[in-house]
């Protein structure tokens, strides 16, 4: 039970500091909507969606009122579109269809983002894997609220090469077909190694297999609430810096799970996990940046950041534990650079670079996130970087990601306006040094010896 004090306090989090829940994701399976007929598979999903999703987002408008915390997304995730698709997907126009006919589903559900356009490729691609691989492009520029994302390595099975190097060229043509929009594409589309089944949060969420036909997942968001919890304590020792963190983290948790709780009572849709990420939005006071800033950086990207986001992302997930019996996803904190005004600062004054980010990624949730980069780089180039930021998440037994934007047209010292939560960006420098005799070879990169646990 809630008792007075903490639900006074709960509500000045929400007022004051940007205490939200961040997204109410139900993920449905449209295993039983596959069809050897692409105009019958393509009605199923469809009719399925409607018919598990069609009360989602007026639940988390009601919910939101009813409780006075603000939902701000509600989103939908799909059993991964290679898998539904592969009897009836015969090129890649064909998987461009069922693109269109998610996104006809999406804006009719009302929701802001529909995640699973997608394959997990970490051992290897099957013919419809790669159909829909070659079809994400133009699935991104034909749609408005689609999400696309592929696995392409797992500490089990190692990295398949083969898909990074095409999805190198992936991300590259993505950026030239959406050109029109600052390349906005490439923000819908990410890279990832060891995806979870049950991730709420967009471009990478998934509906697994191993999941049930619905479920309901949130994501619990709180960067400025624990920075307002810091500032009280500013100047104290480790302990009281990491158990301040730890109790701020177990009360944003307690809201997102009883969000979780309410929402699954009201779709009649089982219970399945909370997600809390601090993951931060373009508001000014919502910012991860500024947590470091608090802890004692003067900027993120200074001698000691690895070390403070390692701090925060442990006390984050030890706090959201103690919380919750379900927490999953991608819990910790997040790094995307056009998300976080901080971040675009540390950039801007020249203290965060793309090499630094990568070595935050090795104790931060999901990697390189939301990076705008110059339109000239090559396809190689991103290749060599997803293949870096892969071999992070697999050596290191943990889900890591590339989102990241080749914007068409512009270079570095220049920026670019994506808009609503994805913010803006400056456009960061990559290293000129060449790696296409790296990437051009074939096959997978082995799995770690400590894979093998059976």
């Amino acid at each position: 039970m809630i008792n007075l004090s903490e639900a006074i306090e709960t509500n000045k989090m929400i007022q004051d500091e940007n205490l939200d829940v961040r997204t109410i994701t139900m993920g449905v399976s449209l295993l039983d909507c596959a069809d050897s007929s692409l105009e019958t598979c393509c009605a199923n999903i469809y009719a399925k969606l409607l018919s598990c999703a069609g009360r989602l987002v007026k639940t988390g408008e009601a919910i939101s009122r009813d409780f006075g915390i603000p939902i701000v997304n509600k989103r939908v995730s799909i059993t991964p579109a290679a898998i539904v698709g592969a009897s009836c997907c015969k090129r890649p126009e064909d998987y461009v269809e069922i693109a269109r006919t998610l996104d006809r589903a999406a804006c009719e559900l009302g929701v802001n983002f529909l995640g699973g356009f997608s394959a997990v490729v970490a051992k290897g691609m099957t013919p419809a894997d790669e159909l829909l691989i070659r079809s994400i492009p133009e699935a991104m520029a034909a749609t408005e609220r689609i999400c696309s994302s592929v696995n392409v390595g797992s500490t089990k099975t190692g990295i398949d090469m083969d898909a990074v190097r095409l999805m190198g060229e992936i991300v590259k043509a993505t950026a030239e077909r959406t050109k029109d929009a600052d390349s906005l594409g490439c923000a819908k589309l990410v890279v990832l190694c060891n995806a979870p089944d049950d991730n709420p949060f967009m471009a990478g969420a998934f509906h697994g297999v191993s999941e049930g036909d619905a479920v309901i997942n949130v994501g619990v968001s709180g960067p400025g609430v624990v920075k307002y919890a810091l500032e009280q304590v500013r100047g104290a020792d480790f302990e009281t810096l990491c158990e301040t963190i730890k109790k701020t983290a177990f009360k944003i948790t307690r809201v997102g799970q009883l969000v979780a709780q309410e929402a699954s009572k009201r779709l009649g849709v089982p219970f399945g996990i909370i997600d809390l990420s601090l993951a931060p939005t373009p508001a000014v006071g919502d910012s991860v940046a500024d947590i470091l800033k608090e802890i004692g950086l003067a900027h993120p990207g200074a001698p000691g950041t690895t070390a403070a986001l390692a701090l925060l992302n442990d006390q984050v997930k030890k706090g959201g534990v103690m919380a919750s019996s379900y927490v999953g996803g991608l819990s910790g904190a997040f790094i995307p650079v056009s998300e976080d005004q901080g971040m675009i600062d540390a950039v801007e004054a020249g203290a965060l670079t793309i090499e630094k980010l990568e070595a935050m990624t090795c104790v931060c949730s999901v990697g390189l996130d939301m990076i705008a980069i110059p339109g000239a780089t090559s396809a190689a180039t991103i290749a060599g970087i997803i293949a870096d930021e892969a071999a992070i998440g697999m050596v290191n037994q943990k889900t890591t990601a590339v989102r990241i934007i080749p914007v068409i047209g512009k270079d570095v010292g220049e920026s670019v306006e994506f808009g609503g939560l994805l913010g803006h960006a400056p456009v960061m420098p990559v290293n000129s040094f060449d790696c296409e005799r790296f990437v051009a070879r074939r096959g997978r990169i082995p799995a770690p010896i400590h894979s093998f646990k059976n």
